[in-house]
């Protein structure tokens, strides 16, 4: 496996963080685009990883004849498969987000209506709320829960 640099891990799904210019309008058509990139990336290695389960899955794996072999290759398919439905959710979630940059919403907080932030959203692409009403939610999560 090759040796990762610095600036790979500062890749957002294999693009560059976006470098905001003094005074320029948020959310322009540079950042919709940048954000367009780095969710369509981000769905597509998540697609590639479900497909790859499901070939694997297709294929039948090497099916052990030791019963303790057996039983911890369905365990570690199980947990294989919890992931993929996690994915499979999120996939969704990145369908919405491009969903709202299409209808100019992406970038807003779907509470307030103030802007979520660049910083935020390359964090947390799918992000729905600016930090303050998702730091809200969670504390009245924590008092109800």
């Amino acid at each position: 496996m090759a040796a990762r640099s610095k600036k790979d891990d500062e890749l957002i799904h294999g693009i560059k963080p976006y470098s905001l210019k003094k005074g320029e309008k948020y959310m322009n058509k540079k950042q919709q685009a940048h954000f367009v990139a780095i969710l369509t990336a981000w769905k597509k290695e998540l697609e590639d990883e479900i497909d790859r389960t499901i070939d694997h899955m297709r294929d039948g794996g090497n099916t052990a004849p030791d019963p303790n072999d057996r039983a911890s290759q369905e365990t570690d398919m199980s947990l294989e498969l919890r992931s993929r439905d996690r994915e499979g959710k999120l996939v969704k979630k990145i369908n919405e987000a491009l969903d709202r940059l299409e209808d100019g919403d992406y970038g807003y907080c779907e509470k307030c209506g103030e802007e979520v932030g660049v910083s935020r959203l390359e964090a947390r692409p799918t992000a729905e709320l600016c930090i303050d009403c998702k730091t809200l939610a969670e504390i009245r999560e924590k008092q109800l829960g």
